[in-house]
């Protein structure tokens, strides 16, 4: 399938590339120069990096809170 590039140097992705790479509004993308050759790669969202960051459980507000004050305060002093 043949695109156009508009005079700001956009174009539009074909809706069944847009399906096929499960892309929606608000995804980027990443543009690579492979052997002369033009790629483009769905930039996927690394939120696994994240794994285990949150803990879950009972906790304690009291000592959040004041952990909380304690550090904002030290950051402006």
């Amino acid at each position: 399938m043949r695109t156009l590039i508009t005079s700001k140097y956009q174009t539009t992705i074909p809706k069944f590339i847009r399906k096929a790479m499960k892309l929606s509004v608000g995804d980027a993308i990443e543009w690579k120069i492979e052997d002369g050759k033009m790629v483009i790669i769905p930039a996927k969202k690394n939120f696994l990096k994240f794994k285990n960051a949150i803990t879950i459980g009972p906790g304690d507000i009291r000592r959040d809170i004041e952990l909380a004050r304690k550090s904002r305060s030290e950051k402006y002093q």
